[in-house]
């Protein structure tokens, strides 16, 4: 219960903004995307998608996968209370938005569809086609219509067990993978391994909640030090890992 808060506090210690920051890609990452504070025209379709679920009277049955929810005792769940106590926050919608027009990757794989709230945020840029991974049928059911409705297209969500799924991926490059499926941290380093062969020099790779656990900590603590990654960015609820080999192995932690 009081593992997110402490680790905050320790991080708030050692983390800095980009007067910290000595390489030029991070430094530019940092002040052009992560702390662009111009407002954006899709912004208000981000609010509004996100609004439209927030308003819905529909009921689901969820089937969870992953470590778990928090907040629900139940797997007969209000949409709307999804979309308010589970899904991605506007403020991390418009974060992830950002980073798909920085980086305009062309191919994106995202693990959670849930009710697409990611899932809009990381299609609306255009950049390229987003394939997501989503085990309750029901959940991807409503993030189809939802995305259907917000006229947001250019997405395939592919339901089922993500061991199953995913090793449909392998023979795939994505230049996004953006991890927000299981917060457990053997799901997470299994996930990892298994993606490993579709990354390239450029690939971006983004965890949720890194800090949700300590398990998950330790999952990004092993992710970090792996031979293959070579630059990390922890902004605390959000890890950016990079693979550019022409970069020196750096860590950084980065106060949004």
């Amino acid at each position: 219960m009081w593992y997110i808060p402490k680790a905050y506090l320790k991080f708030l210690r050692k983390a800095t903004n980009q007067h910290g920051v000595h390489s030029p890609f991070v430094y530019a990452f940092v002040t052009q995307c992560l702390y662009d504070r111009k407002s954006k025209d899709y912004y208000q379709k981000l609010k509004q998608y996100r609004r439209d679920l927030l308003s819905t009277s529909e009921v689901i049955e969820v089937t969870d996968f992953g470590a778990g929810s928090r907040v629900f005792k139940s797997n007969t769940r209000a949409v709307k209370d999804i979309a308010k106590h589970a899904g991605a926050t506007l403020k991390r919608m418009k974060l992830l938005y950002r980073v798909v027009s920085y980086f305009k990757p062309k191919t994106i794989l995202e693990l959670g569809t849930s009710l697409g709230l990611a899932t809009s945020a990381l299609a609306l840029p255009k950049n390229g086609k987003v394939t997501s991974l989503e085990g309750c049928l029901q959940t991807a059911d409503v993030a189809r219509k939802a995305l259907s409705t917000g006229k947001i297209d250019a997405v395939e969500i592919l339901t089922g067990d993500f061991a199953e799924t995913i090793k449909h991926q392998k023979n795939r490059n994505f230049d996004l993978i953006y991890f927000d499926g299981n917060h457990s941290k053997e799901a997470t380093l299994a996930y990892f391994e298994a993606l490993l062969p579709t990354a390239h020099n450029d690939s971006i790779w983004i965890f949720d909640d890194i800090y949700w656990s300590e398990g998950m900590t330790e999952a990004w603590e092993h992710i970090k030090q792996h031979p293959k990654v070579r630059v990390t960015v922890d902004c605390f609820w959000l890890g950016f890992v990079f693979f550019r080999a022409e970069q020196a192995k750096e860590h950084f932690k980065i106060r949004l």
